[in-house]
């Protein structure tokens, strides 16, 4: 059996191998050791005894991720064709789309105290064509600085995101 350790990338036996984790750190306890897991591709945490984890092969983490992209450019073209958007930006009517519905979307300010998941957010708000100001903001600072932020962009929609 392989060791598994700190930045492993692995699955819960107990749930079926539903989700993918890397381990964020290990508990040595007294009965048996724990990690502490961060979702992959989901966002979550969780915890888990170390008997419980299989490691997961680099091939297998690559494939789902590229699943998980397929899945998302479909619902982002299926969401474009649907609304009439696929030849032109939101908001701005092209001349060969006169007869379709002008959308116009208000301006997004989104806090996320994850990098990774800012980061995210910001790739699809921008595949969508989605005016969009994402920052990381670290969950304890996010209510000292909504304010400000709020002032400085006026947005019409605030997302605010937690663990």
């Amino acid at each position: 059996m392989n060791k598994i350790k700190k930045g492993d990338i692995v699955a819960r036996k107990s749930h079926g191998k539903d989700i993918l984790f890397m381990v964020k750190n290990i508990i040595n306890t007294k009965n048996k050791k724990i990690a502490i897991l961060k979702g992959v591709i989901d966002r979550i945490e969780a915890d888990s005894s170390i008997e419980d984890l299989e490691l997961i092969d680099k091939k297998i983490v690559n494939e789902k991720i590229e699943a998980l992209e397929h899945k998302m450019n479909n619902k982002i073209k299926t969401a474009k064709e649907t609304r009439g958007l696929e030849d032109y930006k939101i908001g701005i009517l092209s001349p060969s789309n006169k007869n379709k519905e002008k959308i116009i979307t208000g301006k997004i300010l989104h806090l996320d105290g994850d990098k990774k998941y800012s980061q995210k957010s910001y790739y699809y708000y921008k595949k969508l064509g989605l005016d969009a100001i994402v920052r990381n903001i670290p969950e304890y600072r996010q209510p000292k600085v909504v304010y400000s932020l709020l002032k400085a962009y006026n947005p019409d929609i605030l997302v605010i995101t937690r663990t």
